[in-house]
């Protein structure tokens, strides 16, 4: 009998993310009509080959802070961890459960069983175009996903429970509309880089 591979993936972190470049915003309630906000923050750090450790946390009051851990497949890493995409794949995944669960419950919407399939498909150049002196690049090509429901409820309020639970699901919203984002690069402790959704349109 071979013996079980242990894969780390998380546990709870006594920390909260280490913040040197930006200043996190306390959660506030939000009074009708406004919109709750909410943040998640994240501080990560490189070890050794492709092993990376990460502190995240959400800034709704009632959330511990999670420290995950990451890695890649052989040769580039030892296959300790998750690989970052996994990472994200289930989470675009799960905030949709979230949602359709919450709102099938506040509803009464009787379902006998929810799954949920997804296939999501990248390409990358690693691997064989750098070593002919191209830079690396990388993309997405779509994000496929299957709501499997068996329920006794009119086909039409199964319909409408997945058409809130999509236009409610933060996740499905980032991969569907453009967003603002930035990156900055600190290099000893100089910005070198600030560039933005703005400064690229």
């Amino acid at each position: 009998m071979s013996e079980e591979k242990f894969y780390h993936v998380g546990e709870l972190s006594s920390e909260q993310p280490v913040k040197t470049q930006y200043e996190s915003t306390k959660f506030a309630k939000a009074r009708h009509p406004e919109p709750y906000r909410f943040e998640v923050n994240l501080s990560a750090e490189a070890g050794n080959m492709q092993s990376k450790t990460g502190v995240v946390s959400v800034n709704i009051p009632g959330f511990s802070p999670v420290k995950l851990y990451c890695d890649e497949q052989p040769p580039v890493g030892q296959d300790t961890a998750p690989p970052p995409l996994a990472f994200f794949s289930a989470g675009i995944g799960f905030c949709l459960m979230t949602h359709l669960t919450d709102i099938l419950t506040a509803r009464k919407i009787q379902v006998d069983s929810l799954k949920l399939e997804q296939r999501i498909v990248f390409r990358t150049n690693l691997g064989h175009m750098r070593d002919h002196g191209y830079m690396t690049n990388g993309g997405c090509d779509i994000v496929e996903t299957h709501v499997i429901i068996e329920s006794p409820e009119p086909e039409e309020n199964i319909k409408d429970l997945l058409n809130e639970a999509e236009n409610g699901c933060m996740a499905h919203y980032a991969l569907r509309n453009p967003i603002p984002w930035t990156t900055r690069l600190v290099y000893n402790g100089k910005e070198a880089i600030n560039r933005s959704s703005e400064t690229h349109e």
